[in-house]
């Protein structure tokens, strides 16, 4: 069964935030096993769900791995996105789905935030920076 994953945020009127997504989803494409990936956005911007959907269907999907890329569980999380995934899966039947959890607390994440504060330590302090 040929699996797809769709790659899902909140979506927003800035074009370099949801170009963000598109990264992602390039990177996921090129260390991935999966055949098809694809992304959305959940309001505001497009691809909606229902066409990221669509399109993992059109590319001979017939199960899709939906995931929130999202920090926490929220709203959004626990409501909004399950109704519209629902809502587009009814369009195509037969076809599986599950919604992933977000990205949550792992030790990856915490080890970026912690290169992340490194670099702008070492940007504010200059040429002669210490690190910690």
């Amino acid at each position: 069964m040929k699996r797809a994953l769709l790659l899902v945020d909140h979506g927003s009127r800035r074009g370099e935030a949801n170009a963000v997504l598109v990264q992602v989803a390039d990177i996921i494409r090129r260390q991935s096993d999966f055949a098809v990936v694809h992304y959305a956005h959940m309001e505001i911007a497009e691809p909606t769900i229902a066409q990221g959907f669509g399109a993992c269907v059109a590319d001979g999907a017939r199960e899709v791995i939906v995931h929130p890329y999202f920090l926490a569980p929220g709203s959004h999380y626990n409501e909004d996105i399950p109704r519209l995934v629902a809502e587009a899966a009814a369009n195509h039947p037969g076809v599986r789905w599950t919604i992933t959890e977000p990205l949550g607390i792992h030790h990856k994440l915490c080890e970026v935030v912690l290169e992340r504060v490194e670099a702008a330590i070492e940007r504010a302090a200059g040429p002669r920076a210490r690190r910690p």
